[in-house]
């Protein structure tokens, strides 16, 4: 059965005295690859530091984007005009042109407004600048200023006389067209 000399508590104090020896060493060199508190605490303290320096620089970067952002706003503020105005000069020169002519007949003149009505007529509709004729169409107070109302034939609230046209840029209206609207019928 058992061996009573095997036993712990017959072994020899030596051999438990090595055993123990045995023993400590392994657990010291077990708590010599931890790092201590201050070195744990010096690299936490580096990724802090790493840390708040990314934030910085994103910081940074963040508050680059939005002032080229608000730049970039204020140029197409300034230059939004810039197209259309191109589109301008052409009809200022042909005007200039009529002028300085020395001897115009009535003949040539007509000719010349209209020619210089269709500069201005082509700037517009390549800038999306449109034109709102509404005479028949019915009265829409959103793109329409009513100066009036009279008697007529037509149906009510429809749109009888133009006494000014409108204008839409981009669907969005610049000026409205002033109207004399149908009085209903009594």
């Amino acid at each position: 059965m058992t061996n009573p000399e095997n036993t712990p508590q017959s072994l020899p104090e030596t051999e438990v005295a090595a055993a123990a020896t045995t023993e400590a060493p392994a657990a010291e060199s077990h708590t010599d690859t931890l790092p201590s508190v201050e070195e744990q605490f010096r690299a936490l303290e580096l990724k802090a530091a790493e840390h708040y320096d990314a934030w910085l620089r994103a910081k940074a970067e963040g508050e680059n984007i939005r002032r080229r952002a608000q730049e970039d706003i204020a140029k197409a503020h300034k230059f939004a005009v810039e197209k259309f105005a191109g589109e301008l000069l052409a009809v200022k020169d042909s005007l200039e042109a009529a002028l300085a002519v020395p001897e115009q007949t009535v003949d040539s003149f007509k000719s010349g407004v209209e020619l210089t009505l269709k500069q201005l007529v082509s700037a517009f509709e390549k800038n999306a600048l449109v034109e709102v004729n509404p005479a028949g169409e019915k009265f829409d107070p959103h793109k329409h200023q009513a100066i009036g109302m009279v008697d007529s034939e037509q149906d009510a609230n429809t749109v009888v006389t133009v006494l000014q046209k409108g204008y839409l840029i981009a669907d969005r209206v610049l000026r409205p067209a002033l109207v004399m609207v149908a009085k209903p019928k009594s």
